[in-house]
């Protein structure tokens, strides 16, 4: 259900939740969001594989490795009066540095799947789209900067397709296959790339002027991005959902 709503929803849902996780400072309520936004996740996205394998192996890595480096980083004398978890000659870890630590793992690890909520199940086209239709953000800014957002991936593209041509004439084929040598070849891809890139930008300005962009202050849409209930329901719903965990969890698990 979660590529039926309107993107603006999707960050008007996730955005308060994030901004609030920001300034929590326990351990049960980012783990409660983080929950949340993964129920949330699973059930209403169709996630590539990679991503979900990703999201899957990478978020518990991630949190343990976050979570012992923050504690690590922590003042002994702030968590002085808590038990010694290991002690190293004179330098003792406790485990109010644990807490402390794996709180702000945990924190960012909540933030980050509420960002994934809100952006795996949207394309940038669509969020410009939703922005000028209904925040009246000016098309001529949000146009150009989907404009340029489009440049990323052509750049990707034009790239591979300058090193088969140069493999295609054995460039740099006697050069090794070390970090050095990848490094030298790579200057060789940078004024074809840059001969490209100036290429495709005159086309699109051409483009853009034979469509009269910018002449009018308003443009018809072509591709329109409603606002339904269901984008209602659905923010209310979340926000309902985070206003229990923000104002209850702390409770229970102080």
């Amino acid at each position: 259900f979660l590529h039926h709503l309107n993107p603006l929803a999707l960050l008007a849902a996730t955005a308060p939740a994030m901004i609030l996780l920001v300034f929590t400072r326990d351990i049960p309520t980012p783990l409660a969001m983080l929950a949340l936004a993964g129920v949330v996740l699973a059930t209403g996205a169709r996630l590539p594989r990679r991503l979900a394998l990703g999201l899957l192996a990478g978020v518990p890595l991630g949190i343990a490795a976050v979570g012992i480096g923050f504690s690590l980083w922590v003042d002994p004398a702030e968590v002085a009066a808590t038990p010694a978890v290991l002690r190293v000659g004179d330098w003792i870890l406790h485990q109010g540095a644990f807490a402390i630590g794996f709180a702000t793992s945990l924190r960012l690890a909540a933030i980050v799947l509420l960002a994934v909520l809100s952006g795996a199940v949207t394309a940038g086209p669509d969020v410009v789209r939703a922005s000028v239709q209904h925040l009246r953000v000016p098309y001529r800014i949000g146009y150009t900067a989907l404009a340029a957002y489009r440049f990323v991936p052509r750049f990707g593209h034009e790239l591979e397709l300058i090193r088969a041509a140069h493999r295609v004439r054995g460039h740099g084929r006697g050069g090794g296959r070390g970090p050095f040598a990848r490094i030298a070849r790579g200057w060789g891809y940078i004024v074809p790339l840059l001969a490209s890139a100036i290429r495709h930008a005159e086309r699109v300005a051409l483009a853009m002027d034979a469509r009269a962009f910018g002449a009018y202050p308003t443009r018809t849409e072509r591709h329109l991005v409603p606002l339904r209930w269901r984008d209602l329901v659905f923010v209310l719903l979340f926000w309902a959902a985070c206003a229990a965990v923000f104002l209850i969890i702390p409770r229970v698990f102080p």
